[in-house]
């Protein structure tokens, strides 16, 4: 298993009237994914200016803790819903700690 640590920055931007569907949903995958293995925070952002558009800060061990994540019911179930609540896929970056 990779041993660097990673962190991601994933975005959703809400449909219009879509906004409290998806940030329920969003608040939903908090809890468990917070006690995964691997999870060493996973925060969720709303940006003040434009209440569509969430922010998910989030570290992890290694990039297979976030495979597995990836991989979890709760992401899974959500998955299919994303098309409907959101205005396409979310954008997501993976980043590695250098200092």
């Amino acid at each position: 298993m990779n041993a660097k640590p990673i962190t991601v920055i994933a975005t959703f931007q809400a449909r219009p009237g879509k906004e409290a569907e998806l940030k329920n949903a969003l608040i939903g995958l908090v809890t468990p994914t917070r006690k995964e293995a691997g999870c060493l925070n996973y925060d969720l952002h709303q940006l003040p200016e434009n209440p569509a558009r969430f922010l998910f800060h989030e570290n992890w061990t290694s990039k297979a803790h976030l495979d597995a994540h990836l991989q979890s019911a709760h992401i899974k179930a959500l998955l299919p819903r994303v098309g409907d609540l959101a205005l396409g896929l979310p954008e997501i970056q993976i980043w590695e700690k250098i200092a």
